[in-house]
């Protein structure tokens, strides 16, 4: 299974690359060479969700406001 730094990883690299220009990625022994910028942008788009995904679980802080009405 996938980690959590392992996708940050992997974001950070694809980020890296779309920002110079470049359109191949490698990771470990993984090599991903993309088409477009557009299909680099929704691989981005993916990590993010993802990430997001894995980091519901980890809620520290919970903010609680309520009022009487008017």
């Amino acid at each position: 299974m996938t980690t959590l730094s392992d996708l940050q990883a992997y974001l950070d690299k694809l980020l890296k690359a779309r920002a110079s220009g470049v359109n191949l990625v490698q990771h470990g022994e993984e090599r991903v060479q993309y088409k477009t910028d557009a299909e680099m942008a929704a691989a981005i788009m993916d990590l993010e969700r993802r990430i997001a995904a894995l980091q519901v679980g980890r809620i520290t802080t919970i903010q609680i406001s309520s009022s009487k009405g008017l």
